[in-house]
């Protein structure tokens, strides 16, 4: 079997048939707590169904989302009305192992329990329940629907969550309202107004907690796919020369700086220099995957100061067209003073991968230094 299809395998069965049986067991016990006829040996019947589902199909057959929604569908059918269900995971919130991937169709029951049911009332019970779910599983994808019926209105919860004292529940506000989150349904008013949660990251880019700050350096980094100059307006404010800060904005403005924008160089004091770059050297012009690209230059500072130099470098990959398309990856960032020179190496891993397909021919690679392009040499993949 192929990597990919492993680890598609591997994802899937983060909700298999152990986890979705033990979810049910929980449930039942939670909402038995009322002496409701949840007790009936009858009850239950599209919770136990999906279950046994689940526990039939094999990693390939049904993908994690697709358990999900399953288990979330038996889940609103079996606790009918958001009040009852909510209650229900409330109570379930007392056990400790009540926790993990079996929490995700749990959320997006809740959510479509809510929207279901209606009134401000309930959305704000629902974004308050997202927000006790999300320490024991993110609630990020969960909440993309409510923030997509009541934007305005969920984003005044959000502002709440990135002042909670608990750091999952701050990450949430920034995750969850991201206009470009993996693997999460879009959000037509944020991807209309990707800005739109701007003073939440204001409000977060300074957080204690690193998992935080990395996840509104990935907010903005969605910001800037959609609206460059926003983005760099953004965390120009931000810029105090402390190293968590620093960290935060190199991460925030990395696609822009790999398109060489020059707003988002600026921002990180990179600008204009007198450099010469030799010719990119290659230890082999013919890779077999999977294999390395071993590529070395050198950049000379020709200037009369020191030179801040951000370097990356350039390989046009062959599509299955024939045609070729720019991947930009990091290389170094380091200051060279007057006639020094830097040299550069970098082992570059070719190899399949789900996420890129490597096609035979001849590829293309450049160096880019401080946004400009230098030199070209060409290395035969064979596959």
């Amino acid at each position: 079997m192929a990597a990919g299809a492993v680890l598609m395998g591997a994802m899937n069965d983060l909700l298999d048939h152990t986890v979705a049986d033990r979810l049910a067991g929980q449930l039942r016990s939670a909402a038995a707590y009322d002496g409701g006829p949840e007790k009936m040996a009858g009850e239950w019947t599209r919770l136990r169904a999906a279950v046994a589902t689940v526990g039939a199909a094999g990693s390939d057959e049904l993908s994690l989302r697709q358990r999900t929604d399953l288990l979330s569908a038996a889940i609103v059918a079996d606790l009918p009305g958001y009040d009852r269900l909510a209650a229900t995971v409330r109570r379930a919130l007392a056990d400790e192992t009540f926790t993990g991937w079996a929490l995700w169709p749990v959320g997006e029951a809740a959510v479509t329990a809510a929207l279901g049911q209606g009134g401000e009332a309930v959305l704000d019970d629902c974004m308050a329940l997202l927000a006790q779910l999300t320490p024991r599983m993110t609630s990020e994808f969960a909440v993309r629907r409510l923030l997509d019926a009541d934007l305005e209105r969920s984003l005044r919860a959000a502002r709440g969550w990135a002042l909670d004292a608990d750091p999952a529940v701050r990450r949430l506000a920034s995750e969850g309202t991201r206009p470009l989150l993996p693997w999460a349904v879009r959000v037509p008013a944020i991807t209309a107004r990707p800005d739109a949660a701007a003073d939440l990251l204001d409000l977060l880019h300074d957080d204690p907690d690193e998992v935080v700050r990395r996840s509104v350096a990935n907010h903005v980094n969605d910001l800037s796919r959609l609206d460059p100059d926003r983005a760099v307006g953004l965390v120009a404010g931000w810029v105090d020369g402390s190293r968590a800060t620093d960290r935060l904005v190199r991460h925030a403005l990395r696609t822009l700086v790999k398109q060489a924008h020059p707003g988002a160089l600026e921002v990180l004091g990179v600008g204009p220099v007198s450099v010469e770059v030799g010719e990119v050297r290659l230890a082999a012009q013919r890779v077999v995957l999977p294999g390395h690209i071993e590529l070395s230059a050198e950049i000379v500072n020709t200037g009369a100061d020191p030179a801040d130099l951000l370097v990356d470098y350039v390989i046009h990959f062959v599509k299955a067209s024939g045609r070729t398309a720019p991947k930009v990856f990091k290389l170094t960032r380091a200051t060279v003073l007057p006639g020094e020179t830097l040299t550069v190496t970098r082992r570059h891993a070719v190899h399949q991968m789900t996420t890129r397909v490597h096609h035979p021919g001849v590829h293309v690679i450049e160096l880019q230094v401080n946004g400009v392009r230098h030199g070209r040499a060409e290395v035969e993949l064979a596959v």
